[in-house]
């Protein structure tokens, strides 16, 4: 799978997506419940590569095989899922809900990622969900396709932040070099460009 391709300087796949954050009922983070759509052209290589039987079609197993193809190839990319609490990093656990499917000729990818550790909500907490290899794009077309549920969200305020990549670029343009993007896996600049949510409570 092209999740574990390498990038040069701009995305190679393009995907729309929501992201549901989750609270417990104890306060703590629950979970993030991802939806992605990815473009066509690279739907259709995933069902070039997966249909198995040459029926332009994939069925169950062929479906399961590319959900375990594309949660094996994330391993290595936290999931494409980042979450700090007070500037400090949460890791992601591997993610046991994970389903895929093929409707209107695009790929569709379900999952639930959570914190290994448990994560008291409060502070100032922001949730990203991107490739930090600028390899694939995955936007949230509207700001309401970032959000908050649950009692300990409540006293909380959230934005949706979106930098402008200009800004991005001319800011950092000494650490833009042609090593980022000839390696761009081997520094955290992706995250720079990246949409995300900030919640503080």
């Amino acid at each position: 799978m092209a999740f574990a391709s390498p990038a040069f300087s701009h995305p190679h796949i393009f995907a729309e997506a929501r992201v549901e954050i989750i609270a417990a009922n104890d306060g703590t983070l629950q979970e993030l419940r991802n939806v992605w759509r990815f473009d066509d052209i690279f739907s259709s290589s995933v069902l070039m590569d997966f249909d198995k039987n040459s029926d332009l079609k994939l069925d169950h197993s062929e479906l399961n095989e590319i959900a375990k193809t594309i949660r094996e190839s994330l391993g290595d990319y936290s999931y494409f899922t980042f979450i700090t609490k007070d500037g400090a990093s949460s890791e992601v656990a591997k993610p046991e809900v994970f389903n895929v499917d093929f409707k209107d000729n695009q790929l569709l990818v379900f999952f639930v990622a959570k914190p290994k550790a448990p994560m008291k909500i409060g502070g100032r907490m922001t949730f990203g969900v991107y490739d930090p290899t600028l390899y694939t794009a995955i936007d949230f077309a509207k700001d309401e396709d970032m959000m908050v549920e649950g009692e300990a969200f409540s006293a909380c305020t959230q934005k949706v932040v979106r930098p402008d990549p200009d800004e991005v670029i001319a800011q950092n343009q000494a650490n833009l070099t042609e090593a980022f993007f000839n390696d761009p896996a081997g520094t955290d600049m992706g995250k720079l460009f990246a949409t995300r949510l900030e919640v503080t409570c």
